[in-house]
């Protein structure tokens, strides 16, 4: 094969990674698009196109249980993020910086175990777990729950930013005289703040679209948004669900893309 035949080979191949790259693309989002676009239809049916009108979001904002929903998915997402970030953080820390306790290879596992379990067993366990304790069903279990599969994500994205902080620094400090609470404060803290808001936002848009593991342990009155269009759509489909689901979404990808964006930063 000649140079200029082994380039047009590289060129085709780069021609046909780019188009299926596009068509997995389309695969993904494209459904997405299609349900913002329904969200603006004036008409009565999901897939019928009546004209634009945002008569559903107008009707969303009215409906009394998907804003207490709404409200609840927020205070519980925010709380156990705030949590679930300082304890995955120190988890992080403790895993990066103390390598010979005993213990490590077991905390390392079991760490990790909420990522890799289904989400239905992790369910199972937490409300048994919860039913065995005493503890009543509602927004503190639900909060609990998240906290406990949030630790492991918010932990994982810390150490994959603590691998690349060059120890230099922290020895440096160490050497002007620097105690160690002010070693971390002013030094690896402000290196790792990156992974840190990242593992938060990505905590964040994990309990705030969570379905599985908050329907088994919610109680009365501490149902989630998600919860709720799982359970709209369970007993009907109307536009109105395009409208939550076109909210949901964006809300949910300008965290990721966020978190993404915080995570590169140097």
């Amino acid at each position: 094969m000649t140079l200029h035949e082994g380039a047009a080979t590289g060129r085709r191949l780069d021609r046909m990674l780019t188009i299926n790259g596009w068509l997995v693309f389309a695969f993904l989002y494209l459904p997405i698009l299609v349900v913002i676009g329904f969200s603006f239809s004036g008409a009565n049916n999901v897939g019928t196109w009546g004209g634009f009108s945002l008569r559903w979001y107008e009707r969303m904002l009215g409906n009394g249980p998907l804003i207490h929903a709404l409200q609840n998915t927020l205070w519980i997402a925010l709380f156990s993020t705030i949590v679930a970030t300082v304890f995955g953080t120190a988890a992080a820390l403790s895993l990066d910086r103390y390598r010979r306790w005993v213990s490590k290879g077991t905390f390392d596992a079991v760490l990790y175990m909420p990522v890799i379990i289904p989400d239905v067993t992790m369910a199972v366990m937490l409300l048994l777990w919860f039913t065995q304790i005493g503890l009543p069903l509602g927004r503190g279990t639900i909060i609990l729950a998240h906290i406990a599969f949030n630790i492991s994500f918010v932990a994982i994205v810390v150490r994959a930013r603590l691998a690349n902080m060059d120890p230099a620094m922290e020895e440096a400090a160490a050497d002007l005289y620097a105690s160690r609470w002010a070693t971390f404060r002013r030094v690896t803290l402000p290196l790792i703040m990156p992974g840190v808001l990242g593992g938060g936002l990505l905590a964040l848009t994990l309990s705030l679209d969570d379905v599985v593991i908050t329907s088994f342990v919610q109680g009365p009155g501490s149902t989630t948004l998600p919860v709720h269009v799982f359970g709209l759509i369970r007993r009907s489909v109307t536009p109105e669900i395009n409208a939550v689901s076109t909210l949901m979404v964006t809300a949910s990808m300008i965290l990721v893309f966020a978190s993404l964006a915080i995570q590169r930063r140097e």
